[in-house]
């Protein structure tokens, strides 16, 4: 027997908001100040670091923790469990249920117990609860997951991260073209059917680092403006990224034996796309090793960055065929990893 992902699910929403969708929209400086260059120019340079050329918004009438549920059913779906038998649900989110045109997150109840009143989950031994820990929430709640499995409290878990991220972004900050809104879900538990989780690694950072990613004004000091939008110093995020994710990566592949050239997928938060190209090629750098082709799947130019739903919607989209010429098969270790607000960082190396 061995602790492992029996299930997965995920939920894209509908709402497809491309690059040209932001050719109209006033770009302002963090003192309020226009920038020199047109839209255009400012959308052609975001794509060419980003990768990002389309991200998808969630309808109006939905919720976070309306798409923790619908990613949800399908993870229960595909586990082909009995949903009364789930001892918790565990749903990583940064900023609650928002509804359209509001940025104040509603987490009473939390989104947990939201998502177990959708699934009408009667049993009261299911426990609910949320999890906020930035960008790398899912994971994190994942590491827990297996610790409750492992230490014989839990024997069946599902594990959620979903996000609205489109509905606390400051509209005059040309940063809000990064975030989009998703869900994925994966149910863990004891089984005897295959897949293992190996090792994992979290860390937090919190002297110098903790804000690098904050809640702030808008950028335009025109408007009277008292609500809050995510706000991040990008550039600072980068450096820590590139700095701290590898090795975090490279001491959990450590502790867990495997040989890198073992090593089939990457399955990292879908931040940024040259931030990743660069975390994953100082990760094989640590190991004097070239970057293998096709090692790290991506979503990020037709979803955008939706928090912590990036990594457990990505895994869930190559498992069903979904990603092009991406697959995993039985028996391949895969690393899960990624960083964000705290500033956390964790990984996870997984036998599939």
């Amino acid at each position: 027997m061995s602790i492992a992902i029996t299930g997965t699910g995920s939920y894209i929403p509908t709402l497809t908001i491309t690059n040209k969708d932001f050719n109209k929209h006033e770009f302002l400086n963090l003192d309020g100040s226009t920038f020199k260059h047109t839209n255009e120019v400012i959308i052609e340079k975001f794509k060419a670091i980003t990768g990002i050329e389309e991200r998808r918004y969630a309808s109006k009438e939905f919720t976070t923790s309306n798409l923790a549920f619908f990613a949800a059913e399908k993870a229960i779906e595909s586990a082909q469990i009995e949903k009364e038998t789930l001892d918790y649900i565990i749903v990583a989110h940064n900023f609650g249920d928002l509804v359209h045109g509001q940025t104040q997150g509603d987490t009473l109840p939390s989104l947990a117990t939201r998502v177990k009143h959708q699934l009408q989950i009667k049993n009261p031994k299911c426990v609910a609860y949320d999890l906020i820990f930035g960008c790398p929430g899912w994971l994190e709640g994942m590491i827990q997951a297996n610790a409750f499995i492992k230490s014989g409290i839990a024997n069946k878990c599902l594990v959620i991260g979903a996000e609205t991220l489109s509905r606390v972004v400051d509209d005059y900050d040309r940063d809000s073209m990064i975030y989009s809104d998703g869900a994925g879900a994966a149910i863990i538990e004891r089984t005897n059917k295959g897949g293992e989780i190996i090792a994992h690694e979290s860390g937090t950072y919190a002297m110098d680092e903790a804000n690098y990613l904050f809640f702030g004004n808008t950028y335009n000091k025109s408007q009277e403006d008292n609500t809050y939008y995510i706000k991040m110093f990008g550039r600072k995020i980068y450096e820590f990224a590139v700095t701290h994710v590898p090795k975090a990566m490279a001491s959990c592949l450590d502790k867990s034996g495997i040989k890198i050239d073992e090593v089939k997928k990457i399955f990292i938060h879908q931040a940024n796309e040259k931030m990743d190209e660069a975390i994953v090629k100082r990760f094989y750098k640590l190991y004097d090793k070239e970057i293998p082709e096709g090692i790290m799947p991506m979503s990020i130019s037709k979803l955008g960055n939706s928090s912590v739903a990036t990594i457990p919607t990505l895994f869930d989209l190559i498992k069903q065929g979904k990603i092009e010429n991406q697959e995993v098969k039985k028996g391949d270790v895969v690393i899960f990893a990624s960083v964000g607000a705290g500033m956390n960082v964790n990984a996870m190396i997984y036998r599939i």
